[in-house]
């Protein structure tokens, strides 16, 4: 089927301009030869009998090599059609014999009767052509001057233009003289398959362009291709004519790959994977990367491709601070992604945590047992490694190192030497893991603990918060505790300036006095800065969803250039713009549950009216209902009390009490600076 010459370029070529193939004008066969030769293209095509090898009694043209090469037939300007150019070079086998008359002269292949010695040497070739369903065969003559005409010698080539073939056609040829006193030369070439795609990028998407004819039938498969044979389909359809398929840069991964082909019985499938050497595509690996314990010690890195890793357990204490690696005395480990591997432990700990490591670079730190066996605990980790001839060492892991026990130094495990060995001795540790090497016990600290003191510290703490309420209270109408038995939201926002702060402040207190409890980093900053951004939201989420709470993702501006930034990055979750922002350090793992479709029922996503729109929030946390606030507080107010929802007529009143809170706020948020204003009148 015809189509345009320059998409015919372009799928011979693994990119554009890769290959520029010569075009032909007109629909006649040709044929032309090398210098110092004379060729005729006889007329029409010929019977294909190559006939039995015969015996040359003198010297005669025969192929010696074949040589094919796409062209461009064009009967217009755009009206072209693949072609397959065909070269043979010939070669003169056996010497020419010195006739004794003019009859024996006559005999010799070649040379006419009663020609001189020095007449050309003439050769019938052959060239056949088959390409389902279609079959050709052409007749070349040739003719060698004497002088040329050497034995064993090349004396040039013969080029005929040209065999028409379909795009994705596996074509054969043949050549041969007439008679033949050789076995014919052969070649077999694949040619390529349309349609021809285009990559092209921008910032926040990667366009796939098929540009063929409007006529053109294809079928567009997209895939993971998870090595050894394995490959997991992602999407696939059956498309007519030019398509602009668009994929976010969040779905691209190193082992993405397209494959296209025409909508034609047995056709040829052309693959290819464009993204392996992205570096945005690794980064979303690697984000997409999950560690998953399969019982009963077992465990698997679950990627969407094949990768390889170097896995360590390590130690994380609470209270932030680096994670301990545990080697030694345990061993490192390389593994291959989506494989089952065995954990060489006893016991598991929330405290143990796995690091992946990718040619040095840390990619991925979880603590998989957290979930199952709780928050982080205050115990203290002894190693004890063993060396030759049953030497051993043991020593309590701390942030600075791991100190020897017993130690006259002044770290708390040093001060706690001899209690921990008791405890050690008296089976109040439990062991973690045990080999050749070394072996691992868990200390428990809570009866060290001066909980005298600690109760102490506690009442100050109460009574600064009353206080602190107090006053609060004083100054404005702060938040109301919610009600008994009431659903658990964490508001999570960017640090978006004063203005919206206070907006974000107004929104929860007018929640808390609905059936809620909220959570709040407005309200947790002497937390936020013991603890840190990311600790604070793990410990917040988790408790939020183990209560069969919601969280909440209120959008700004400012976050949603936070999302742009590091989708497009592909270097990690960005950098916290403050010591108390809690939105920049969720954004690692809110992603993955809305990628892997576990955000329904335990988020929603939010923006306020004249600050947002719904639809500028970005496309991964459309995946649940986008609220406008306040004009859509009802809805908004539904998702956040769950299935046992009050009744419209209660549900529409308490959305307007949030509205007539939250109004003023949004007001003062949305004025420009400087703007003249009135100051919001109090609840």
């Amino acid at each position: 089927m015809p189509v345009p010459w320059f998409l015919l370029s372009l799928a011979l070529g693994r990119s554009p301009g890769a290959v520029a193939l010569e075009r032909l004008v007109g629909s006649q066969d040709t044929a032309r030869c090398s210098p110092g030769l004379s060729c005729h293209l006889w007329g029409g095509d010929v019977l294909c009998l190559p006939g039995s090898v015969e015996r040359t009694p003198g010297p005669v043209l025969e192929p010696a090599h074949l040589r094919t090469e796409p062209v461009l037939r064009c009967r217009g300007d755009t009206d072209c059609a693949l072609c397959v150019r065909v070269a043979v070079r010939l070669a003169v086998r056996g010497h020419r014999q010195e006739p004794d008359d003019e009859e024996e002269s006559g005999g010799a292949p070649g040379v006419e009767p009663g020609e001189s010695r020095n007449a050309p040497l003439q050769a019938h070739v052959v060239l056949s052509f088959q390409s389902y369903p279609t079959a050709r065969c052409v007749l070349l003559e040739v003719r060698v001057p004497a002088a040329l005409a050497r034995a064993g010698r090349s004396v040039g080539s013969v080029v005929f233009d040209c065999f028409e073939a379909a795009l994705g056609a596996e074509v054969r040829i043949w050549s041969y003289t007439q008679p033949r006193y050789q076995k014919e030369l052969n070649l077999t070439q694949q040619l390529p398959a349309l349609p021809w795609l285009q990559v092209a990028a921008d910032r926040e998407d990667v366009r796939l362009v098929l540009d063929v004819s409007e006529e053109q039938r294809f079928g567009i498969l997209l895939y993971w291709n998870q090595g050894q044979g394995a490959s997991k389909p992602r999407w696939h359809s059956n498309l007519t004519g030019p398509q602009n398929i668009t994929v976010s840069h969040a779905d691209l991964v190193p082992c993405l790959c397209i494959q296209v082909w025409p909508s034609e019985p047995d056709s040829v499938r052309t693959s290819f994977c464009p993204f392996s050497k992205d570096p945005r595509a690794l980064g979303n690996l690697w984000r997409s990367a999950r560690l998953r314990l399969l019982p009963p010690g077992s465990w698997k890195l679950e990627a969407p491709c094949s990768l390889q890793a170097e896995v360590v357990l390590c130690w994380q204490a609470p209270g932030g601070g680096p994670c301990r690696p545990l080697v030694p005395p345990m061993p490192r480990e390389n593994v291959t992604a989506n494989r089952i591997h065995e954990f060489p432990l006893l016991k598991g700990h929330p405290n143990l945590c796995v690091q992946v490591s990718d040619w040095g670079k840390l990619q991925l730190q979880e603590c998989p047992w957290a979930d199952s066996l709780g928050p982080l605990r205050d115990d203290v980790l002894l190693v004890e490694t063993r060396g030759p001839q049953d030497s051993r060492a043991l020593c309590a892991l701390e942030p600075h190192g791991c100190t020897p026990l017993p130690s006259s130094a002044s770290t708390r495990a040093a001060r706690l030497g001899e209690q921990l060995l008791q405890d050690l001795h008296s089976g109040q540790c439990p062991q973690l893991w045990d080999d050749e090497l070394g072996a691992l016990w868990a200390c428990p600290m809570d009866k060290y603990i001066h909980r005298p003191w600690a109760l102490v510290w506690l009442l100050c703490l109460l009574f600064a918060a009353v206080l602190f309420l107090l006053l609060l209270l004083l100054l404005r109408k702060g938040p109301v505790k919610a009600a008994p038995g009431g659903r658990a939201a964490l508001l999570l926002h960017a640090a978006d300036g004063a203005g919206f702060e206070r907006a974000v402040g107004a929104l929860a207190s007018a929640l808390c006095r609905l059936p809620l409890r909220v959570a709040v980093d407005l309200w947790s900053r002497r937390e936020l800065s013991a603890q840190g951004p990311l600790a604070w939201f793990h410990a917040q989420r988790r408790q939020t969803l183990q209560e069969g709470g919601v969280v909440v993702l209120l959008f700004s501006p400012g976050a949603v250039a936070l999302c742009r930034e590091w989708l497009q990055d592909g270097a990690g979750a960005p950098e916290a713009r403050g010591p108390h922002d809690a939105f920049a350090a969720s954004l690692n793992c809110v992603l993955p549950d809305f990628r892997q479709g576990r955000a329904p029922g335990r988020y929603v996503v939010a923006c306020f009216d004249g600050l947002l729109r719904p639809d500028a929030v970005p496309a991964p946390f459309r995946a649940v209902p986008v609220f406008s606030l306040p004009s859509q507080l009802p809805g908004f107010l539904r998702s956040l009390q769950g299935p046992g929802a009050s009744r419209s007529g209660r549900l529409a009143e308490r959305a307007q009490q949030v509205a007539r809170a939250l109004q003023p706020a949004l007001d003062s948020c949305l004025r420009p600076p400087g703007a003249p204003g009135r100051e919001a009148a109090p609840e």
